[in-house]
């Protein structure tokens, strides 16, 4: 996404420092790093953001300003990384990191039917509950530093070949 159309889409901080959900984070949002569309601030807040994707809390977004406030990476970015994980992907995402978990404990997946009860979470969960949280954990650092580095990869790869057509033109 180019700057220019990233700006377009991006609010004024001084729009969201209004918003009630957002004034606990008071002159922390007027930071210029948190709204920086360098290459830095992109690239590590869409890691991070895909690393959130994968915890088992549902406070993401809350989650997402925090970090972005602290780390001063560009809250944009980070806020929408973590929309990967939505209703209609939640499932595959939380399966897989559970499949990949039942691998690396070593434990053999259990087949289980999924039901919306205390009951269920009470007596149901103890079996997956390891698997699953290990698999969380290493699905969050492997795709989150993952998406760091394909996007390093992309964004310098795309800066170089600007570069060379510049050369090429002014050359001529």
């Amino acid at each position: 996404m180019s700057r220019r159309l990233m700006r377009k889409f991006v609010p004024n901080p001084e729009t969201l420092r209004k918003q009630w959900f957002f004034r606990i984070f008071g002159e922390h949002l007027a930071d210029v790093q948190i709204w920086s569309t360098s290459r830095r601030a992109i690239t590590r807040a869409a890691g991070v953001g895909i690393a959130i994707c994968f915890l088992p809390l549902p406070i993401h977004t809350l989650l997402a300003v925090v970090v972005a406030v602290i780390w001063r990476l560009n809250l944009p970015v980070l806020v929408a990384a973590i929309y990967v994980n939505n209703p209609l992907t939640i499932v595959p995402i939380f399966y897989g990191a559970y499949r990949v978990g039942s691998a690396l404990v070593g434990q053999p997946e259990t087949q289980f039917a999924f039901e919306l009860s205390w009951s269920w979470l009470h007596n149901s969960l103890g079996p997956v509950w390891k698997p699953f949280l290990v698999g969380c954990v290493v699905c969050a650092a492997v795709l989150g530093y993952g998406t760091y580095l394909i996007l390093e990869f992309a964004w310098r790869r795309n800066t170089l070949r600007k570069l060379r057509a510049r050369r090429a033109q002014v050359s001529r």
